[in-house]
């Protein structure tokens, strides 16, 4: 009896690792196809600096502040689209430029941005390994990185804008492996959750792929 039972639970977590994984692979992919067109339109609009600013700073704020709230619950379903819609509409001058100077840029980065998700994401799956011990890497390297950036706000180096997108690209390919390993060994069961912590760091290595590729093609 006790044996049923046991095996009963196991395929009950199984069946529950599984609804989770689709449920947030499907959630992240139709964000990202949310966030693409609010970004278009932001191109399509040619909207200033100071407009994608203030609706990075939204999309933030709901991030912080409303999706803890809701994420346990079907509102966290508009509050997820709120956030990914406004973080891609703040995307919109920065690809309005590399577009114009060389629209190969944004399709390098898109295309190695995939690469990195779906190879990473499908290590994690496939090999099930435990990545959490990584948790406090990834934080004390956002925290360094977040120093470093602010830093060269005030010193403008070039290398040291290049070391930083470097090095969040590594921090954020750690976090897909942080993240996807959670997903598969009980660390995380909120796919609302899972699904924003996936998109900020795709969208976080292609913005930094973005400048790397932008500066060594002298743009």
């Amino acid at each position: 009896m006790q044996m049923n039972t046991a095996v009963t639970r196991s395929t009950e977590a199984i069946l529950q690792t599984n609804k989770l994984i689709k449920n947030t692979y499907l959630l992240l992919s139709m964000t990202l196809i949310f966030s693409g067109l609010t970004a278009f339109l932001s191109i399509a609009m040619n909207v200033s600096h100071g407009i994608a600013f203030a609706a990075t700073l939204v999309g933030i704020g709901l991030l912080w502040f409303a999706l803890p709230r809701t994420q346990d619950s079907g509102a966290g379903i508009p509050v997820i689209f709120g956030i990914t819609g406004l973080l891609g509409f703040g995307l919109g001058p920065m690809l309005s430029y590399y577009l114009s100077v060389n629209p190969n840029i944004v399709m390098v980065a898109m295309g190695g941005t995939g690469t990195i998700f779906l190879g990473l994401s499908g290590y994690a799956l496939s090999t099930r390994k435990d990545f959490s011990f990584m948790g406090g890497f990834i934080f004390v390297g956002m925290l360094v990185a977040i120093g470093a950036m602010l830093l060269n706000l005030f010193l403008g180096i070039p290398a040291l804008a290049l070391a930083v997108s470097a090095a969040v690209i590594m921090i954020m390919s750690g976090y897909i492996l942080f993240q996807t390993s959670a997903m598969i060994n009980g660390g995380e069961t909120n796919y609302i959750s899972a699904t924003a912590g996936l998109f900020l760091a795709i969208l976080n290595i292609f913005t930094s792929l973005l400048h790397i590729l932008g500066a060594f093609g002298d743009d």
